[in-house]
């Protein structure tokens, strides 16, 4: 499997994807939207690109599919449920289902709801998995759920999904907000090493380059998966006295979420 991260250089800081079979030269593109760069680039390599997954129905996710299709005649899968907010859609995606790009690429489809509730993942079924999380997993963060999302489903998708990934399955994002979700991972938790060696390296990063992260790296050093710390609780607390002394860790998710939006 042959991954290229693309990086738009937009407002939004989008990511886009494209995944490629090295024996037939078929790709797949994720969330095209700077569909110029994702069609110059599999052109420059040969590459046919015969579909595309869009993670979910947001526009920065959504916007090249038009002209990705004219220029490819490419199928577009999603999730089942954002039909009708995807004109371009052909193919809808359930939990478990496999896509498959050439020979040699298969990506299981996971059912991620929280950030909007038709959200799919794609893990690679390769030696060393790979994540294409979209707008559900951040380096060092989470997805908001401003618009058409749940924060509680969201925990659900990391407790019960992210979770149980290997600690070196790799994490593909659709946006680069590693500084600023490591500057508030040290905002909850002043004391985490992994996070202030992180921010240091990312001071410089070129996101036309990025780093790419681990989901071991993600336990230790993204909030979202730290709900029992207890630096993170007794940070959380200042902010919210009511918290109580020994909150769930949804409540701790949900605050964190909460508090991420306008901090």
């Amino acid at each position: 499997m042959i991954v290229k991260q693309i990086w738009t250089g937009n407002a939004y800081r989008n990511f886009n994807y494209l995944i490629a079979c090295p024996e037939t030269g078929e790709a797949l593109a994720i969330d095209p939207l700077d569909h110029k760069k994702c069609l110059d680039y599999a052109n420059t390599k040969g590459w046919n690109i015969t579909q595309i997954v869009n993670t979910h129905e947001h526009g920065d996710h959504i916007g090249g599919n038009k002209k990705v299709v004219a220029a490819t005649g490419a199928k577009v899968l999603a999730h089942h449920g954002a039909g009708s907010s995807i004109p371009e859609m052909t193919d809808g995606l359930r939990a478990g289902d496999v896509v498959k790009v050439g020979n040699t690429v298969e990506l299981e489809a996971l059912d991620t709801p929280g950030h909007t509730m038709s959200h799919v993942c794609l893990l690679s079924r390769t030696d060393r998995p790979a994540l294409f999380c979209g707008d559900t997993l951040f380096n060092a963060g989470a997805g908001n759920c401003h618009n058409g999302g749940h924060p509680q489903e969201l925990y659900q998708t990391f407790v019960n999904q992210l979770m149980s990934l290997t600690d070196d399955t790799l994490i593909y994002p659709g946006h680069d907000y590693l500084h600023n979700n490591l500057e508030f991972t040290l905002d909850r938790e002043p004391g985490n090493a992994a996070a202030k060696t992180l921010l240091g390296r990312s001071m410089n990063q070129d996101p036309a380059n990025a780093m790419i992260t681990t989901m071991a790296q993600e336990k230790s050093l993204n909030t979202f998966f730290r709900l029992q710390n207890p630096e993170v609780i007794e940070q959380l607390r200042l902010k919210f006295p009511d918290l109580g002394e020994h909150p769930d860790p949804q409540t701790v998710f949900v605050k964190l979420r909460e508090l991420r939006n306008s901090w």
